[in-house]
């Protein structure tokens, strides 16, 4: 019997040449050692996303809508009937000029602090924000984002009161649309840190308008929005003239009739740029990224 054939020896595997030498990553910058510029400066893209989804929103939303569009525009009408028996020559105004300028403040206590109070909360307890808080934006992103498309409608409508005024009110063209835009532009900052902060103290969006309510109601009535403060009483008007409110329509009235000290500007400004600062604070310190246990 034939002895069995030898198995093949095993061939060795040919050697791989040795693999070139890793060229070395260069060193991460630390965080500290950024550009404080990109860190600083707000995404273009983040913020146009944020506010297409909050304008899509606030379409849905037709009561927020409605009262943002037309709640300014009928208080012209119900400013101009209630105001036929007062003589506001003494406060160096009209009837018409009292009813576009405060339909403009009415723009911005309801479209964008009453709206804004409303979002904030609702997208607090839908945990939106939670969301978006982990990941990308950052916190003043995401509050400016959600405020964009209210602020932007304020912006336009306020427009739209300014040159309707002009054309169907007979009302004389801005002496000075300077300090009427930077009225209305301030105003805006204002509204939305403020709502903001009120949205702290609000635990749903059904009460929003409860809380929302005091400060519209306290404006429309001490920050001159329809009755000049040249006609209260001085000790009175002093007080008025420590609301919130009242810088930006002394600035908006201001852009309107032209005329205004010098003095009298530097406060108004002065004053909204310190209620700004001190909603800044309270925004920083008590605002809820979570609901409320």
């Amino acid at each position: 019997m034939s002895s069995p054939a030898p198995l093949p020896s095993h061939t060795p595997l040919p050697s791989r040449a040795p693999l070139p030498p890793r060229t070395p990553l260069p060193p991460r910058t630390p965080a500290a050692a950024r550009s404080p510029l990109r860190g600083r400066l707000p995404s273009r893209r983040r913020l146009l996303a944020l506010g297409r989804a909050e304008l899509t929103l606030l379409v849905r939303n037709r009561t927020a809508l409605f009262g943002a569009l037309l709640v300014p525009l009928l208080m012209v009408e119900a400013v101009r009937s209630s105001l036929k028996s007062v003589d506001l020559g003494k406060a160096g105004t009209s009837i018409a000029e009292v009813a576009v300028t405060g339909a403009i403040g009415m723009a911005l206590l309801i479209g964008v602090y009453s709206n804004l109070v409303a979002a904030f909360v609702a997208r607090r307890e839908a945990l939106v924000l939670k969301r978006l808080r982990t990941g990308e934006p950052t916190d003043p992103e995401i509050l400016t984002g959600i405020a964009l498309p209210a602020a932007t409608l304020a912006l336009v409508q306020s427009a739209v009161l300014t040159v309707g005024g002009i054309a169907v009110l007979d009302l004389p063209v801005p002496a000075r649309p300077d300090l009427l835009l930077a009225g209305v532009a301030l105003g805006t900052v204002l509204l939305t840190t403020v709502a903001a902060a009120t949205s702290a103290v609000t635990r749903t969006p059904e009460s929003a308008q409860l809380t929302a309510l005091p400060l519209v109601l306290i404006s429309s009535l001490g920050s001159g929005l329809f009755v000049p403060l040249s006609m209260l009483p001085d000790g009175l008007a002093s007080v008025c003239e420590l609301l919130p409110v009242t810088g930006v329509m002394t600035l908006v009235r201001a852009g309107w009739s032209g005329g205004v000290a010098a003095g009298d500007l530097l406060g108004a400004t002065t004053a909204t740029v310190a209620w700004i600062a001190v909603s800044v604070f309270a925004v920083q310190r008590w605002f809820r990224w979570e609901p409320r246990r």
